[in-house]
């Protein structure tokens, strides 16, 4: 996948993500979290987030008392992101290779930070040497990535009725590149030092974190949550594309019973829970 297939991936995943920001908020938080302890964010600081979203670790940022730069290749995310922190600059564009010192003038940054941000990119020691080139000396580098596929029911849970139903009609889907830009591109410990460290960056640490998504957090059991969620990914937005013309409305209606059936098969305590993995990764310029 070239950047260019990535950047139409997000902009047209942005009004799902943007529509689901507050379950994106409530299950990701232990993520949120540990990277705001990671990189401890502090007033006076600038700070860079990479693949900002719709803005989530910038206003917590911002909270903080730290000037707020967001990039992200999604000009729609980078709109909600605007909207979210009025305060922020939040740049459209891809930090792979923008000059980002030039589109967001101001002293170089003393923290990067990205929630899931780091992984689609086509040239990853390229875009980890321009983001290194924005920073200052000594600055402080805290992302998250996903680990395996396998430890992540994120990816599968709820979706596998879709799926099986697309690969009916259309055959099995093509086999994604694991290195390539992808979620789990960085699940590998050796393979992120390697790169980080040709791009300049030292210190490099991988510290696992292991939570609970959490769809249960408005008390409710979650399914509807899970489901909106799973429509607003590729996997949801190419199963409607290709469904609804071949099973007309009703038969994507039944189809999604039998995705709200799978997931009520796997409650946990009442509610859509299942575990997350991932690494917080720091390094210094």
């Amino acid at each position: 996948m070239s950047n260019e297939q990535v950047r139409r991936t997000w902009v047209d995943n942005a009004a799902g993500w943007v529509a689901n920001e507050s379950t994106y908020d409530a299950i990701f938080a232990p993520v949120t979290a540990a990277l705001l302890e990671a990189g401890a964010p502090t007033a006076g600081e600038r700070v860079l987030d990479v693949g900002c979203g719709s803005g989530t670790l910038l206003a917590a940022a911002a909270e903080r008392g730290a000037e707020v730069v967001g990039v992200d290749i999604s000009a729609p995310m980078a709109d909600a992101a605007r909207e979210r922190v009025p305060g922020a600059t939040v740049l459209a564009l891809d930090a792979q290779d923008a000059d980002l010192a030039a589109a967001a003038p101001g002293r170089p940054f003393d923290l990067l930070l990205s929630r899931f941000g780091v992984m689609f990119f086509a040239d990853p020691v390229g875009a980890f040497t321009n983001l290194r080139s924005a920073c200052a000396p000594g600055a402080r580098l805290a992302v998250a990535c996903w680990r395996t596929a396998a430890e992540n029911p994120i990816f599968t849970l709820g979706t596998s009725a879709l799926v099986d139903a697309i690969e009916t009609h259309h055959g099995p889907r093509e086999a994604r590149d694991p290195h390539g830009p992808g979620p789990v591109a960085l699940a590998e410990p050796d393979r992120v030092r390697a790169l980080l460290g040709a791009a300049g960056w030292s210190d490099v640490d991988l510290r696992p974190l292991d939570y609970t998504h959490d769809h249960g957090y408005d008390g409710s059991d979650g399914v509807e949550s899970r489901l909106a969620a799973i429509l607003g990914t590729t996997t949801g937005r190419e199963a409607h594309d290709v469904l609804v013309p071949l099973l007309g409305e009703d038969g994507w209606a039944a189809l999604l019973d039998d995705v709200r059936a799978e997931l009520r098969a796997h409650l946990v305590d009442g509610a859509v829970r299942y575990p997350g993995a991932v690494w917080i990764v720091t390094a210094a310029a």
